[in-house]
């Protein structure tokens, strides 16, 4: 048994009108195909759902009986693409980010307030949480894409880079670092150092560029929060080394900061999506709005060079 909605609807409206040419104005269907339509279902159904006399057409008891039943079948048809239809639209649906927290406060706000004035029903929600639960988030489906780091040994994740960021030496006002226009890495060896978690995926690099030049630093303490390495700095207890994008997490007041060199290694972000998976239409125009923020960073302030720029398009899962 397989009636259609053709069928339904033709049944709903003779039963309504009792009526063939009233039905026939209400669906914009001739008669005769209205009553094919009906003998159909009667036939799948097994019985009849019309006695029929000279002037209409009147529901049998079965008839009576489904009459109900298919109203709602075919609201719940109505109500279902009106549904689709409004994911499709943006007028309805639910966007997840995860996000690094130098992203999540730096490039994400101004795209979400964006996005939200144009699309108002959507619901989003922000995760500003460390690299490896950036993955783990995007991998089991808990967040739709991610802002961070390419993840490692991740085949069935794809990384998608939009910019590079530096890392620079963060300084309390007068500290003799300040003097010099770039510094070299190894310089960060002379002065107490405040680290960040170990854990971050910042202080993981810090670590690996240390190591590799044979150098060490003088771990004063580890801190949690890059807005507590800010006021420790500033206090005067030491250096440390911070992306140049988390300077929106921190107050300025006593710090000042120098591009770190020899070497100069970019930390490379960008979107983080399941291979194999479609992103919804909201969570694609989110996507395009936050590498069009990108952009138009780069052209209008000098702190993002064009060569750290990635013109890549949204992820496109296959």
């Amino acid at each position: 048994m397989n009636p259609s909605i053709k069928q339904l609807q033709a049944f709903v409206a003779v039963a309504q009108a009792s009526s063939l040419a009233q039905a026939s104005e209400r669906l914009h269907l001739s008669q005769p195909a209205i009553s094919i339509a009906l003998k159909n279902l009667e036939e799948q159904v097994g019985g009849k759902l019309f006695s029929r006399d000279a002037r209409q057409l009147n529901l049998t008891p079965e008839g009576r009986d489904f009459l109900p039943t298919a109203m709602r079948l075919l609201q719940d048809w109505q109500d279902a693409f009106d549904d689709l239809g409004a994911l499709f639209s943006k007028q309805r649906g639910k966007v997840t980010i995860a996000a690094l927290p130098t992203l999540a406060s730096g490039l994400v706000p101004g795209v979400i307030a964006d996005f939200h004035h144009h699309y108002p029903r959507i619901n989003l929600s922000l995760h500003d949480v460390l690299a490896d639960q950036v993955t783990a988030m995007v991998r089991e489906e808990r967040a739709d894409f991610g802002l961070s780091v390419a993840p490692n040994h991740a085949e069935d994740l794809e990384f998608t880079p939009i910019l590079d960021d530096h890392n620079v030496v963060v300084c309390p006002l007068g500290h003799p670092l300040l003097a010099l226009e770039q510094v070299p890495w190894r310089r960060l060896s002379d002065y107490p150092f405040i680290g960040i978690h170990r854990q971050s995926s910042s202080r993981q690099q810090i670590d690996q560029v240390m190591a590799e030049i044979g150098g060490s630093l003088d771990i004063l303490c580890d801190v949690s929060q890059i807005a507590t390495v800010g006021r420790m700095v500033a206090a005067g207890l030491g250096i440390s080394v911070l992306p140049s994008l988390s300077f929106r997490q921190i107050s300025l007041e006593g710090l000042d900061h120098r591009p770190l060199v020899e070497p100069l290694i970019p930390r490379r972000l960008g979107i983080i999506t399941r291979r194999r998976s479609p992103l919804s239409s909201a969570a694609r125009t989110l996507l395009e709005m936050l590498q069009g923020s990108v952009h138009q960073s780069s052209v209008h302030q000098g702190s993002l060079h064009q060569s750290s720029l990635y013109q890549s398009p949204v992820p496109r899962s296959e």
